[in-house]
């Protein structure tokens, strides 16, 4: 890892507002961080926290209604700051009846790679998720886990220096989730910064070179894993207070956690 910045939020805010310009949620509320060249970033926090949102906006899917938000000294809407970006949303949607390769092929083609270029990453990219095996076999009978990988190979096609991960373990038995780490990890090794969200600690912390903790659009925390452990701490435990809660306004209660 460098010190060289590869993304950054300054004082960003997004409100949603109704037909009638009404503010209806303060999704994000000043928030403010950076990721560095070859780290892992997490965006930790319940649902409904604002990670999604922040993602859509560095992604140029929505636009901030105050602050700055770049990508390699660009705006995210811009051509430049979108060629450097792998994204993998929250469902992986891919065409049921094309293979792992058709996939990649097609992403590729899209992304604008000459032939020889597209073929010989597409062999890389099937063997580091280890889908090489069932690289003929049509996605639709692949399971979460293996569907997943397929996904996070296509967010690699264009070789890209930053890779946003929207709940990467989502919908995820243990083992596929432990498949799913490992590849970010791998990923780290290789250079590529991430950036990824979950409401999941465990995800988050052990993947993860330095976490940012959201509670209703708020930063309650940011820094490296290590100096954010009794913080951490009490994200868990006020998460599973609120999974067990007896009614909904207990749970709703439950996620003011680190208030």
């Amino acid at each position: 890892m460098t010190n060289e910045t590869i993304l950054e939020l300054s004082h960003v805010y997004k409100t949603f507002r109704d037909f009638w310009g009404r503010p209806t949620v303060e999704a994000v509320k000043d928030v403010s961080f950076q990721v560095q060249a070859g780290e892992v970033f997490g965006l930790l926090g319940p649902n409904g926290s604002g990670k999604s949102t922040t993602i859509r906006m560095l992604l140029g899917l929505l636009k901030a209604d105050q602050g700055t938000l770049q990508i390699f000294g660009q705006p995210p809407e811009t051509a430049k700051a979108r060629r450097a970006i792998g994204y993998l949303p929250e469902i992986t949607y891919l065409h049921p009846f094309l293979t792992p390769r058709e996939t990649l092929r097609y992403y590729g083609r899209l992304s604008g790679l000459t032939q020889d270029i597209l073929e010989s990453r597409i062999e890389d990219l099937l063997k580091l998720t280890g889908l090489t095996h069932v690289g003929n076999r049509h996605v639709g009978t692949f399971s979460k886990g293996m569907t997943r990988r397929v996904g996070l190979a296509q967010a690699l096609i264009n070789a890209p220096k930053l890779l946003i991960l929207d709940e990467p373990t989502s919908g995820l038995d243990p083992v596929g989730t432990r498949e799913v780490k490992d590849l970010i990890l791998a990923l780290r090794e290789r250079g590529i910064s991430v950036l990824m969200s979950s409401h999941l600690l465990g995800d988050v912390q052990e993947c993860s070179d330095r976490i940012l903790i959201l509670d209703r659009g708020v930063t309650r925390a940011q820094g490296k894993v290590q100096d954010l452990k009794g913080t951490l701490e009490s994200f868990f435990l006020h998460s599973i207070a609120a999974e067990t809660s007896s009614s909904p306004l207990e749970a709703a209660g439950g996620l003011t956690w680190l208030g």
